[in-house]
């Protein structure tokens, strides 16, 4: 099996939380903005382990524009982005925020959950997410 990169992580989300997610989104949503989900992170290399101990598996070297790790919030948003419980959301650019929306300041969701604004420079990366998933959590989930 191929392997770019031993360091290599990614965000793991299920099809049955996908779908969770975006309907509650679809739901708290005002209009503009980004919603992203709070996600457990895999080192690739331990998805290879959980498939099977026994995989022969070769480095081949990271390829052009491939990304050691996966970014969801860029440093660049962090001034727009909120934290709440199970989420992030990236407020909507001013330029397409709709007349009936401009009162709004995002941080507080339609259930009354109060978000936080995140540290200027934020990042929320695969590579230093505080969750990852171990092997035996990824074999019960593949």
């Amino acid at each position: 099996l191929p392997i770019t990169d031993e360091r290599m992580t990614r965000f793991w989300i299920t099809l049955d939380h996908g779908i969770k997610f975006v309907l509650n989104s679809i739901n708290l949503m005002i209009g503009g903005e980004l919603f992203i989900p709070k996600l457990p992170s895999i080192k690739i290399i331990d998805l290879v382990k959980a498939l099977d101990k026994n995989i022969k598996y070769h480095i081949i070297g990271i390829r052009p524009s491939e990304k050691l790790h996966e970014v969801l919030c860029p440093a660049d948003s962090s001034r727009d982005t909120l934290e709440f419980k199970d989420y992030y959301l990236i407020k909507p650019s001013p330029y397409i925020v709709t007349t009936k929306d401009q009162g709004n300041d995002y941080r507080i969701n339609k259930n009354n959950e109060k978000g936080k604004f995140v540290k200027s420079n934020f990042v929320y990366n695969s590579g230093t997410n505080p969750h990852f998933l171990n092997i035996r959590e990824l074999k019960k989930l593949i």
